[in-house]
C-alpha cells in the first residue's frame, strides 16, 4: 500500500484527513495520520483552559473513524525528506510516498535571556495543563504577568480575570497599544474593557531579561508571582532544521500547490508554512483542504487549479460575555454577538463542520 502520511492533527492536518476521506480515495492508497494525542486540542481555546474556565474535555475533538485512515501515536524527532522517512523518539520510523507537515510550533523567545526558563506557555495541551495548574495555585491577590498584547495574551487576561477576579493582571506589550494589526477603534473597545475589568496596561515595554519573579525592561525591575508568555510564535524545531528555503519568519517556501518545490511530494500546512497572512486556525483549514484538492488532482492524473484563500475574519473574546472581531475587510463586531459567533465557531469545530 501507498502512504499519505498527515504529520499533526491539528487544524490543517485534521481538514486535509477529512476532506480526502469525503472522497474516494486510490484503491492502493492508505491515509496516516500520525500525532502525539489520541485527539485533536482545540488549540485557539487553550487560554480557557490554562484560566480554569473550561475543562479539557471541552476542546477535545476525536479523530474520524476509517477503514481507510490509520492513526499512529509518538513523538516525531526528524522528518528525512531525502529518504522519505519520519523518525520518531520510541518507534520504529515510518516511510511515506506523500506527506504533509502540520507539525505546528513554538514559542518565540526573540533571544530573551530567561524567557523560556521563567515563564509558561499555552503552545501545546502539555503545557497548558501545567500553566493552568500554575496559575490556578496562586494565593488571592497574587501578581500574574502575562507578555505579549496580541490576539492570545487579550484573550488570556480577559478569560483570566472571570475566572480569578481576586488575581492582580497585568498585560506587558513592546508596541504602543494592544492588538496592533487590528483598526484603532477595535483597540480602543479592548483597551476600555481592560481596563473597566481592572486589568493594568504596560505598553512600550522593551524585556531584557526574566529571572524567576523579577521582569527586567531595562533597567526597571518588574514583580509578578508567574508570568505568560503569548508573545509570538516560530516554527517547529522539527521544521526549523530542514534544509530547504525559508522565510525570514523560518517557515518554509511553497509553490502555488503547498509543495515544496523540490519535494513535491511533500505539502507544508499551517504555521510552518509561508503564507501572505498570518498563522491561524482559519488559514491552515483552508490550506488543508486546497491540499486535499491537489492531492485529489494529482490521483485523477490532472493538474491542480486551486484559488485564491479568502479568510472570512478574526474573532476574539473577552470572557465569556463579551468579544470583538473583523468579519471581511470592514465589518468591525464587539459586545455580545462577537462572543456568541465565536461561540458558535468553537461548536461547529468539535464537530467536523469546519
Amino acid at each position: 500500500m501507498k502512504k499519505f502520511v498527515i504529520l499533526g492533527g491539528g487544524y490543517g492536518g485534521l481538514t486535509i484527513a477529512l476532506n480526502m476521506l469525503e472522497k474516494d480515495l486510490p484503491e492502493d492508497t492508505m491515509l496516516v495520520l500520525v500525532d502525539r494525542s489520541p485527539f485533536q486540542g482545540l488549540k485557539t481555546e487553550y487560554y480557557a483552559l490554562a484560566s480554569g474556565t473550561i475543562a479539557e474535555t471541552h476542546i477535545r475533538v476525536a479523530y474520524p473513524v476509517d477503514p481507510r485512515l490509520e492513526l499512529t501515536y509518538g513523538e516525531v524527532t526528524e522528518v528525512d525528506l531525502p529518504n522519505k522517512q519520519i523518525l520518531f523518539a520510541d518507534k520504529e520510523p515510518l516511510t511515506y510516498d506523500w506527506l504533509a507537515i502540520g507539525l505546528g510550533c513554538v514559542d518565540s523567545y526573540h533571544g530573551i535571556v530567561g524567557a523560556e526558563e521563567y515563564s509558561h506557555s499555552i503552545q501545546t495541551l502539555s503545557q497548558t495543563r501545567a500553566t493552568y495548574q500554575r496559575v490556578n495555585d496562586i494565593a488571592p491577590y497574587g501578581q500574574i504577568s502575562i507578555i505579549g498584547g496580541g490576539l492570545s495574551g487579550v484573550e488570556m487576561a480577559a478569560e483570566l480575570r472571570e475566572s480569578r477576579p481576586d488575581l492582580n493582571i497585568r498585560l506587558i506589550d513592546r508596541g504602543p497599544s494592544l492588538l496592533s494589526s487590528f483598526p484603532s477603534n477595535l483597540q480602543q473597545y479592548v483597551r476600555d474593557w481592560m481596563v473597566e475589568h481592572h486589568i493594568e496596561l504596560r505598553p512600550q515595554v522593551s524585556l531584557v531579561r526574566l529571572d524567576g519573579g523579577e521582569l527586567y525592561n531595562q533597567e526597571e525591575i518588574i514583580k509578578t508571582d508567574v508570568t505568560i508568555w503569548t508573545a509570538g510564535i516560530q516554527p517547529t524545531p522539527i521544521v526549523q532544521a530542514l534544509n530547504v528555503p525559508k522565510d525570514k519568519q523560518g517557515r518554509i517556501l511553497l509553490n502555488e500547490f503547498h509543495q515544496i518545490p523540490d519535494y513535491p511530494e511533500v505539502y507544508v500546512v499551517g504555521d510552518c508554512a509561508s503564507l501572505p497572512f498570518s498563522p491561524s486556525a482559519q488559514a491552515a483549514q483552508a490550506q488543508g483542504k486546497q491540499i486535499a484538492e491537489a492531492m485529489q488532482s494529482i490521483w485523477k492524473g490532472e493538474t491542480p487549479r486551486l484559488g485564491k484563500i479568502k479568510l472570512r475574519g478574526t474573532l476574539g473574546s473577552l470572557g465569556k460575555k463579551s468579544g470583538f472581531g473583523i468579519m471581511g475587510k470592514r465589518t468591525l463586531m464587539t459586545g455580545k454577538i462577537a462572543r456568541a459567533i465565536k461561540s458558535g465557531v468553537l461548536w461547529k469545530s468539535k464537530r467536523h463542520f469546519g
